[in-house]
């Protein structure tokens, strides 16, 4: 399946989309004003050891400290691998030794100590100084997770210094591949570190195996001299930027063009692409009609669609995404798609279209953690499996790594899926300031009968010369407060106060003040 990428520049942001089959299949950008971390590669100082949680936060010179799990600390001489080797370089099918359940825990919880691993404490000390690498960018209220491996990416490989060991991505899997690939590493290796073969590498000849080892060896040597020269807290390398990660990531055989709409960044790219990448060159073009490229393709339309929470299919069904702190709960309903005769058809055709359109938003908003798929119930076993069958076959174009468990009786799905930078909703929105985040406000009667509730505990005025009390309200509430009268009445009456409403259109509707002189 062929795809397209295409690159929006202007001053202050870029940003890149990836399209196939003609529909946004995800979306990121860098804004000048707040680019990204991960990757990034600093010298920091561990500001806090926490025994209790194996962990420690690291000052890396930004607003908040990187939190280091033990685990993604590298102790010389052990033979300890880290997520990255144990994670992504496992061949896939049925030689994985881990059950679904606990792949799912794994990736959905933070990692416990593993059985070998000393204490945190004893591995480091606060004021200590490390050098570390970001893996996840700022999330909500976290700070950045970091790890003391360092990876460097290349074109087809990612280096690892400090580990003595060879990796090929679980993506390849034709074994005799997967084995001419390490043989070529393994023999171009000279020293100590450890190589994962990258998804892309697929083909990839010896000459281009040893230019990408002599790159990134050149490049770890240049990063242990700005490290001894540094004074902690300091940024020693930072990541590519968003253009040149894309052309490392994501151009491929399976792209048929990429497009660029700005004439400095398309001779940037072009001149790269040449020198290293030659057989793409003919794929990189400029775009040169009066129409945006944005526009041409309608890639804003569907980032805004990529928004709401409600997405409808194209029967007349609909999913509902709901967002929580770390889950996110996928529904689906049959809404006005009634089917013809056997609703049990009616069902599966409708969570076969959900699970398409599940896996392309899972992409688009770039939601990850745990995710609950609520599909509708179905009687018969064999729907439960196709439906199932389809959305593993799917999640198989994600990059994303994800781990799925099969559909209960109740139509539910648990899955996880990695989540290295904020989704999209976090990324483009922030919270409503007028519902705070609840996503609701009171309803207007529910706020007046609270106001009678507040002025029922007002002392009863006996005798008192001064009767008023002055109500301050929301316009919206003023207005509603008038078909309410009888009750209002029974209040004065009960205080034994008049109650004047003055009205403030600068009030928050469920805001309101009592002023009893």
């Amino acid at each position: 399946m062929g795809s397209e990428i295409l690159i929006h520049v202007t001053e202050e942001e870029t940003k890149v989309a990836i399209i196939e089959d003609d529909r946004l299949v995800e979306y990121f950008f860098d804004r000048k004003q707040s680019q990204g971390i991960v990757g990034n590669i600093y010298k920091g100082k561990v500001s806090k050891v926490l025994p209790g949680m194996q962990a420690a936060f690291v000052d890396i010179g930004l607003e908040k400290a990187a939190f280091l799990y033990v685990d993604d600390i590298f102790v010389e001489g052990t033979e300890i691998l880290p997520d990255a080797l144990r994670d992504d370089a496992l061949p896939a099918g049925p030689d994985e030794s881990s059950s679904a359940t606990k792949q799912l825990e794994e990736s959905a919880a933070e990692p416990a100590k593993r059985p070998g691993r000393k204490p945190i404490e004893e591995i480091i000390n606060d004021g200590q100084e490390l050098l570390i690498q970001t893996t996840k960018d700022p999330i909500s209220t976290k700070g950045p997770r970091a790890t003391t491996y360092i990876s460097l990416p290349g074109r087809y490989l990612v280096y690892m210094p400090q580990v003595n060991h060879i990796g090929v991505s679980r993506r390849i899997t034709n074994e005799p591949e997967r084995q001419r690939l390490k043989e070529i590493v393994s023999g171009l290796r000279t020293h100590k570190g450890g190589y994962i073969i990258r998804t892309v590498a697929e083909g990839m000849t010896e000459d281009e195996a040893r230019m990408d080892m002599v790159f990134l060896d050149l490049l770890w040597e240049d990063i242990k001299s700005k490290k001894e020269g540094a004074k902690a807290p300091a940024l020693v390398r930072v990541d590519l930027d968003v253009v040149f990660r894309t052309i490392r990531d994501y151009l491929t055989s399976d792209v048929t063009r990429l497009v660029l709409d700005n004439q400095k960044e398309f001779q940037r790219v072009l001149d790269f692409v040449k020198t290293y990448l030659p057989a793409y060159t003919e794929k990189i073009q400029l775009w040169n009609k009066k129409t945006p490229l944005f526009q041409e393709y309608s890639v804003d339309q569907q980032v805004a669609r990529a928004l709401e929470k409600k997405v409808w299919l194209k029967s007349g069904g609909y999913l509902v995404i709901d967002r929580a702190e770390a889950l996110t709960v996928v529904d689906v309903n049959t809404g006005r798609f009634v089917g013809e005769n056997d609703p049990e058809e009616t069902i599966l055709k409708t969570n076969l279209e959900a699970v398409d359109e599940i896996t392309h938003q899972l992409r688009l908003r770039n939601i990850g953690g745990i995710i609950i798929l609520d599909f509708i119930d179905m009687e018969k076993e064999k729907n439960r499996e196709r439906v199932f069958q389809g959305l593993q076959e799917l999640l198989t174009r994600d990059k994303a790594r994800t781990n799925a468990l099969k559909i209960s009786d109740l139509g539910l799905v648990e899955m996880s899926r990695k989540r290295v930078r904020e989704d999209l909703v976090h990324l483009l929105g922030e919270t409503c300031a007028y519902c705070d985040g609840k996503g609701y406000v009171k309803s207007v009667r529910t706020i007046i009968y609270e106001i009678f509730e507040e002025l029922r505990k007002l002392p009863n005025n006996r005798g008192g010369r001064d009767r008023r009390v002055i109500l301050y309200v929301h316009p919206d509430i003023e207005v509603e407060l008038g078909s309410e009268k009888l009750f209002l009445d029974a209040v004065q009456q009960m205080i034994r106060r008049k109650v004047i409403v003055k009205s403030d259109p600068l009030y928050h509707i469920e805001e309101f003040v009592i002023v009893s002189p």
